[in-house]
């Protein structure tokens, strides 16, 4: 993408602003005026690239969409709507953006486009245990389901479209395990979130609803304080790599309910135990191949 010239960046209000919760300020990775990199002057006034396919302009969802949705929970029914997800190709260049109803919408991915930019956080401790999360109840995707710390996007906004050093997908990040997790960002700052890798997947939810992900998977091992919203996450725990094989084997076997989101299990059955081991041998930045697109 092309440089923009430089200009404040926004504090804008997230998600935790839908509760009445007043928003800290966070801290976000230092960058020059020469590196903030924003959305291309293509895209400016441009319609998204799931409306030039005939979708909704600009994320509006369609004239029925709100009557149909009229039973989902107040939070996520105005973040599924007023979010708008960065668009990307296969080879992660920005062609749009989209609304996130839009972007999670199954018949918009089976016509291939959904696909959009996402990051998923690994938070580990001193005793490197993994932080889980089960999504709460009134998500929209994957509800209950066990998954990573934090599992988000960024969004078409300029602290989280700068390339330069994932700045934007760490300024994220750090933004939405304040809204999940309540963890404030003093705690963790942005240039120790550790890009590992890219993958991109595609997985169903429901009938309606499902993923199509290309996903940046972020580490970082820290001791942090923990207020999660019971919007967003229903329980947490701490793992050690015993209690995460448990886990998968009472999800492989239906076992009390439990259920693993795809794009976990995926990072789990292709990278986490060797990863974690660089976690424990404090070597993840040797791990990191952010040149490689996987294709899971």
């Amino acid at each position: 993408m092309a440089a923009s010239a430089a200009r404040p960046l926004a504090l804008l209000a997230s998600a935790s602003a839908s509760l009445g919760v007043g928003r800290r300020a966070w801290a976000r990775l230092p960058v020059s005026s020469s590196s903030l990199r924003s959305a291309p002057s293509s895209l400016r006034g441009r319609r998204s690239f799931a409306a030039s396919a005939g979708g909704a302009v600009m994320g509006k969802p369609g004239p029925g969409a709100v009557d149909a949705d009229a039973g989902m929970d107040a939070v996520q029914r105005r973040l599924m709507f007023e979010d708008e997800c960065i668009l990307v190709d296969e080879q992660d260049n920005v062609i749009g953006h989209e609304s996130k109803y839009n972007c999670h919408l199954m018949e918009k991915i089976e016509a291939g486009n959904a696909l959009h930019r996402a990051f998923s956080v690994f938070l580990f401790n001193s005793k490197y245990e993994l932080l889980l999360q089960q999504r709460s109840a009134t998500k929209v995707t994957f509800p209950l389901v066990w998954t990573n710390t934090c599992c988000s996007h960024p969004l078409y906004r300029e602290s989280e479209l700068i390339e330069e050093n994932y700045a934007g997908v760490r300024n994220a990040a750090q933004r939405k395990l304040f809204d999940e997790l309540g963890i404030v960002a003093d705690e963790l700052p942005v240039d120790q979130f550790i890009p590992l890798g890219r993958i991109l997947y595609k997985a169903p939810s429901d009938g309606k609803w499902g993923e199509h992900e290309l996903d940046y998977l972020l580490f970082m091992v820290r001791d942090v304080k923990l207020n999660p919203n019971p919007e967003e996450v229903a329980d947490v725990k701490y793992m050690n790599r015993d209690q995460l094989k448990e886990l998968l084997r009472k999800a492989d076997a239906g076992e009390d309910g439990v259920k693993l989101s795809p794009w976990f299990r995926l990072v789990v059955d292709n990278f986490l135990m060797g990863w974690w081991d660089h976690v424990e041998q404090g070597t993840l930045q040797g791990a990191a191949d952010m040149k490689t697109i996987h294709k899971l």
